[in-house]
């Protein structure tokens, strides 16, 4: 019997990994930009309110990146899309690969987790795609998650009898 969570294999479903790692990239090049221009204006409208304010809401300005980052993935990928933006214009999808529905932890804890590997090995968590079958990154094995475009795998999960 065929579990509801069984993973695509690469084998099988190569369409749900073709260019992955290319899409993924240019994912994160576009939220990237989208994420400048959100803090850009987050910093603009506190500068304004600090002004405002004398300059009483001016100490919490260093939140106003972090916060900004954090929101952006709440909302993206905390919604039923599981995709930021740069994500959904790329055509990919974060699925769950550990057998447990997605949840907004998860969501949360996958962006947390890249950061935390890209800033302490920077390298070594894109190296670490090339050699896993699912193109998994080293923050996707940590949190359980899996990387895979949205519109074979809509067909990939539809084609599947339960």
């Amino acid at each position: 019997m065929t579990s509801s969570f069984e993973l695509p294999d690469p084998r099988t479903s190569p369409e749900l990994f073709d260019g992955l790692l290319k899409r993924r990239v240019m994912a994160y090049i576009i939220d990237l930009f989208i994420l400048m221009f959100i803090i850009s204006v987050v910093m603009i409208l506190g500068a304004m309110a600090g002004i405002v304010s004398f300059g009483l809401t001016l100490g919490a300005m260093f939140l106003a990146a972090p916060l900004s980052i954090i929101l952006y993935y709440a909302a993206t990928l905390g919604s039923q899309r599981r995709a930021t933006l740069g994500m959904s214009i790329m055509d990919i999808v974060l699925t769950p690969a550990r057998g447990a529905p997605l949840n907004g932890w998860s969501a949360l804890a996958h962006p947390l987790v890249f950061w935390i590997t890209s800033w302490i090995l920077p390298p070594f968590s894109l190296l670490v795609a090339l050699f896993t079958p699912r193109r998994q990154m080293l923050h996707d094995l940590i949190v359980g998650v899996l990387m895979v475009r949205r519109s074979p795998m809509e067909r990939h999960w539809n084609d599947k009898s339960f």
